[in-house]
């Protein structure tokens, strides 16, 4: 048999023998060139996916586009000292920001939502907001006798109102209704960051920009046109303290009290989440040792059968 198989390889001709080994040498090249054709398009097709995904990301955090005149422009971020996991509020900044709120926006803003009880504690002691409620005079009643009376302000009592009503709001802002400040900084998007943004954004309108009488300019608004004028200046207020009234410490100031108000149980909060850590991360520790230490015979324990002898 061998020498049969000797005799057709040497009976085939010579150029057959070349033919078939380029053929093969053909198909290992024409493999090896699709695997690196494979390769070079899961290559490409990784980096443009990368691509597409940073370029996204990018406009998802930067929104840019032809119609964010109508939206306001994106605020910037700051760094808050209350936004850490375990930070809490700057208590002499919310004393700070009670001070703007009452000598400045208070003329115009409502904070229908905070009683004076409130501040005590987290920026006054118990006489200082007893003395500050105790200046307004609010309608309680009625009497024995079904009368309404005024009487001076106390612990329980809501903020007071710059104006009695909606009406008269608009009626004394040119048509505009002031908004409650008291959940502001949740109601907006961008929240603290929009709000001091907002108030420190005011500028002279760019060419070919047009404002109408009774509007200011401030990119940060939608439509960059806000009825509210500019109201923090350099020195508008003298702070206790002895700390510069300046334009941008006077809105982080306040930014910080409306925060503040938006979450008056924001340090409670993390105090609370600190505890139920340490108690989770203790409590788990203990059933990890229970499980290896109580358990370990149970698991391990070996059951074998031993049949009877007859």
């Amino acid at each position: 048999m061998f020498a049969r198989f000797s005799g057709q390889v040497a009976k085939r001709p010579l150029k057959q023998w070349v033919n078939a080994f380029a053929q093969a040498r053909g198909f290992q090249s024409t493999s090896s060139a699709r695997q690196s054709n494979s390769k070079t398009v899961a290559a490409t097709a990784a980096v443009a996916v990368a691509t597409a995904t940073g370029i996204g990301y990018y406009l998802y955090v930067n929104p840019i586009h032809a119609g964010m005149e109508d939206e306001g422009l994106h605020s910037p971020s700051y760094p808050w000292p209350h936004f850490g996991p375990f930070n809490t509020f700057d208590h002499a900044s919310i004393r700070r920001g009670y001070q703007v709120y009452r000598e400045v926006c208070s003329t115009c803003h409502s904070l229908e939502y905070i009683s004076w009880r409130n501040l005590v504690g987290v920026s006054h002691t118990e006489d200082e907001v007893r003395a500050m409620a105790e200046e307004f005079e609010y309608k309680d009643g009625p009497d024995d006798n079904g009368d309404y009376f005024e009487r001076p302000g106390k612990l329980s009592d809501r903020f007071p109102r710059p104006y009695p009503n909606e009406e008269a709001s608009r009626a004394a802002n040119g048509g505009a209704l002031p908004p409650d400040l008291s959940l502001v900084v949740k109601a907006r998007e961008g929240g603290a960051n929009y709000i001091f943004s907002l108030l420190t954004g005011y500028y002279d309108p760019p060419a070919g920009v047009e404002i109408r009488e009774g509007l200011n300019y401030n990119p940060y608004f939608p439509g960059g046109a806000i009825s509210m004028a500019r109201l923090l200046f350099d020195g508008l207020v003298e702070y206790d303290d002895g700390t510069p009234a300046t334009t941008s410490q006077m809105a982080k100031d306040v930014t910080t009290f409306l925060s503040w108000a938006a979450e008056p149980e924001h340090d409670d909060r993390k105090k609370m989440g600190i505890k139920a850590i340490i108690m989770l991360s203790a409590m788990t520790i203990l059933s990890i040792w229970l499980k290896r230490n109580r358990w370990v015979s149970l698991k391990s324990r070996k059951i074998a059968y031993a049949p009877p002898r007859y």
